[in-house]
């Protein structure tokens, strides 16, 4: 059964040049992805279509969950300048102003919990592609995935819809509204869950750092026995009109 793509708007960044290498302070002048592809191709993923440098795309307000990749190799010994690293790749594809029909690409995920240097943030992926003239210039570039195995989570998008849940209800109970997830004063994570899962369980999706500053900013901005006037930190208001924060 063919996958229907979701496609997200993003931003060619500029990158490490470690995978290409064409960074000039590389270790690896031939670049990483020639170094690995033969490696790869020994394990049944073949590179060859690709241009042995990585696309490296940004999105704004965005973390991403990857999950059942299209192959996975574990622990990958392809240098001896640091210890082995996993990789994960999925299909995706890549579609641009003036271009007739999408391109195929590979999502390169070298696993960041394996990987000692040149590490991306959050909000950026990495894409393996065809070489293809002129992307710099591309206008409303955007890359298709499998939303299944590649989800776009939007952390401010989703703090901002908590705190709008949690307005009226802080209002209503006032300190006592935090009672069932503080224990001497600590926030209790799983009790909080717990609660979400009913109430709105798409910010689950949040870390436990990032809820408990949805719950401060919600005890700043309306409890009357708090400081009345502070800002939200960061935390913008929902334009979305109820949208789920997962694209």
């Amino acid at each position: 059964m063919a996958v229907t793509l979701q496609w997200h708007h993003c931003q060619l960044r500029q990158g490490h040049g470690v995978a290409s290498g064409r960074s000039p302070s590389s270790p690896y002048p031939a670049g990483t992805i020639a170094l690995q592809a033969p490696l790869f191709a020994a394990r049944g993923i073949d590179l060859s279509p690709y241009y042995p440098g990585t696309l490296n795309l940004g999105f704004d307000d965005t973390r991403w969950q990857l999950r059942c990749p299209d192959a996975r190799v574990e622990r990958l010994h392809w240098t001896d300048r640091h210890p082995p690293e996993t990789f994960s790749f999925w299909s995706v594809a890549l579609r641009w102003q003036g271009q007739a029909e999408p391109v195929a690409g590979l999502l390169y995920w070298p696993h960041p919990e394996t990987k000692r240097a040149h590490h991306q943030d959050p909000d950026r992926l990495e894409v393996l592609a065809p070489w293809i003239p002129g992307i710099a210039a591309a206008q409303a570039l955007e890359l298709g995935v499998d939303p299944a195995r590649c989800r776009r989570l939007r952390p401010r998008r989703l703090q901002a819809q908590l705190l709008e849940a949690l307005k009226f209800r802080v209002l209503a109970s006032q300190e006592a509204f935090f009672g069932g997830f503080e224990h001497q004063g600590r926030l209790q994570e799983a009790a909080l869950r717990h609660w979400l899962q009913g109430v709105l369980p798409q910010a689950l999706a949040l870390s436990d750092a990032e809820l408990a500053l949805v719950l401060e900013r919600a005890r700043g901005l309306y409890c009357e026995t708090a400081r009345h006037g502070a800002g939200a930190n960061g935390i913008e208001g929902d334009k979305t009109g109820g949208c789920s924060g997962l694209d």
